[in-house]
């Protein structure tokens, strides 16, 4: 591995400085992850305008996350070879640049290509973004720093479906990548101003380059990225092509840890995991990942194919839980400040976000109001701002030097692959959840008994009186009936998810007592990205 950066006091700032790189360093993991989310509540209109399929209109986002959690990784190493400023200078622009030609394309394919480019440089904002923020605060005001930094990381997956709803109802999907060009412009300007780069030691040669440990880590992700996208329209193991590109991950990723445990400058330092607690916090990190991404998923959904409501209400919907964790992440920052253990508030953590998701459990029916879901959300931000920030500390809180850069690198990608995972995992399970809910009714509703015949009969007899024939109407009642049974069978199985999800953070609480004891505040300033 390249030489580490020099740790230093030069790279702490304050006053106007301070402020002005904090802004810019949130404002650009903002831009990241709100680009994550921002495109679902556009796919629609981009398929009509492209004249594109609903499948190819999905590589849009796959693209991106494809990208993503390729280049996180890497970015550790990626700083060391071009310096730290000039390597997030340099991201801010490819992911500006491609902004402004994702906007401008007029073919499905030619926007999937810009949208791949775009998640490489934005990947980097998301892990280089953290590092920035908190070398430049003094030591006793890391937890704080790492919360401001928090605050986007919470908010932003939130923020893009009411955000690209409004844009998208009051002009067209080409401007929710627009509205990333002025703010490139900005964020790049003050980041070649203000933005300190740590030294580092001898940058490494071409010929060790670490090329076929990029070639495996590319391979692994992307196909594992691809059939967790892919896998619940393709019917999984059904299509030969989900098949063939779980294999190609499966061997990408056994030749990835056998490369990196051999090579003498490996990509990703694997050997960082043989550190307990980070080993603890990546499978944490996945887990609030999971949850993070997959409730913000499934709300929004639910709340349009049960209840009706627009994309941009649903969105809406998540702003008062966004809020609550944006408001508890300085309190989280000062408690960490103050050395409260951070085993205690991650175990809090899982446990309100049980609460929340039993709450949830308990208030799903066909006609849910938005008053139902208020108290529920305010205590999933709750949660999530006692997760975050916590279980970043307590993964790199045993960690020395160069090592908390590469822990770090870790989480990041655990985070995205949680995400993944749980996007995955419940838009699989719901279908198969809704199919086995749907069986078990119609078993309990005979077209002998007496209430569905009166039901039939009250329905067949509205249609009739709308001018259809009696078979017409007949067989519109009979339609009607088994709509209102697959939409009580759907509801079933987002009750169901909901109790799995608080079921799973439940479980976690116990793996904390396996958590060391290392310190109460970690020095990130130390990382590579």
């Amino acid at each position: 591995m390249a030489g580490a950066a020099t740790v230093s006091n030069d790279l702490v700032e304050y006053g106007f400085r301070r402020v002005i790189i904090t802004i810019t360093a949130v404002l650009c993991a903002l831009l990241e992850i709100v680009d994550t989310t921002i495109v679902n509540v556009a796919l629609n209109e981009m398929r009509g305008s492209l004249g594109a399929t609903l499948t190819d209109v999905a590589w849009v986002i796959t693209a991106y996350a494809i990208a993503n959690v390729i280049i996180i990784p890497m970015t550790s190493w990626l700083s060391q070879q071009f310096g730290r400023r000039n390597y997030f200078a340099a991201s801010i622009i490819i992911f500006t640049v491609s902004s402004f030609l994702c906007g401008n394309a007029t073919g499905i394919w030619e926007l999937v290509i810009f949208r791949f480019i775009q998640g490489m440089g934005g990947g980097a904002l998301l892990v280089t973004a953290q590092t920035i923020i908190t070398e430049s605060y003094p030591a006793e005001k890391r937890g704080m720093a790492q919360a401001i930094y928090g605050m986007g990381v919470i908010v932003g997956p939130t923020l893009g479906p009411p955000l690209g709803g409004w844009i998208v109802d009051n002009w067209s999907w080409p401007y929710i990548f627009y509205i990333n060009v002025p703010l490139g412009i900005i964020a790049t300007m003050l980041t070649l101003i203000y933005v300190k780069s740590p030294k580092y030691g001898e940058k490494m040669r071409a010929d060790q380059v670490d090329w076929w440990g990029i070639l495996f880590l590319a391979s692994f992700i992307g196909s594992l990225q691809f059939v967790l996208e892919h896998g619940q329209q393709d019917d999984w193991f059904e299509d030969s092509s989900i098949i063939t590109l779980s294999v190609v991950s499966l061997f990408g990723l056994i030749a990835f840890i056998w490369r990196e445990m051999v090579y003498e400058h490996p990509i990703v330092n694997l050997r960082v995991l043989k550190d307990s607690n980070l080993r603890i916090g990546t499978i944490m990190t996945f887990i609030l990942g999971f949850g993070l991404y997959g409730s913000t998923f499934i709300i929004p959904i639910y709340t349009q194919s049960i209840l009706g409501w627009t994309a941009l209400d649903a969105g809406m919907l998540l702003i008062p839980s966004s809020l609550t964790t944006a408001f508890m992440m300085p309190i989280i920052g000062q408690m960490i400040q103050r050395g409260v253990k951070q085993t205690y508030m991650v175990a809090a953590g899982f446990l309100v976000f049980f609460f929340f998701a039993y709450w949830m459990h308990n208030v799903m029916t066909p006609d849910t109001g938005a008053e139902h879901f208020f108290w529920p959300l305010i205590l999933r931000g709750v949660g999530l701002g006692l997760l975050f920030v916590p279980i970043t500390t307590m993964s790199l809180s045993t960690l020395q030097g160069k090592s908390i850069g590469e822990g770090a690198a870790f989480t990041g990608m655990t985070r995205q692959l949680g995400g993944s995972f749980g996007i995955a995992i419940i838009s699989t399970f719901i279908t198969r959840f809704s199919q086995m809910h749907r069986v078990n009714l119609v078993s309990h509703e005979s077209i002998t008994d007496f209430e569905v015949q009166q039901r039939v009969k009250q329905l067949t007899s509205g249609f009739m009186s709308r001018g259809f024939t009696y078979n017409e109407a007949l067989d519109k009642a009979y339609a009607a009936m088994n709509g209102a049974v697959m939409k009580q069978a759907t509801v079933l199985s987002y009750m169901d998810i909901f109790m799995y999800l608080g079921i799973l953070f439940l479980i976690c609480i116990p793996f904390i007592l396996l958590v060391k004891q290392g310190k109460a505040k970690v020095d990130v300033s130390d990382a590579m990205h």
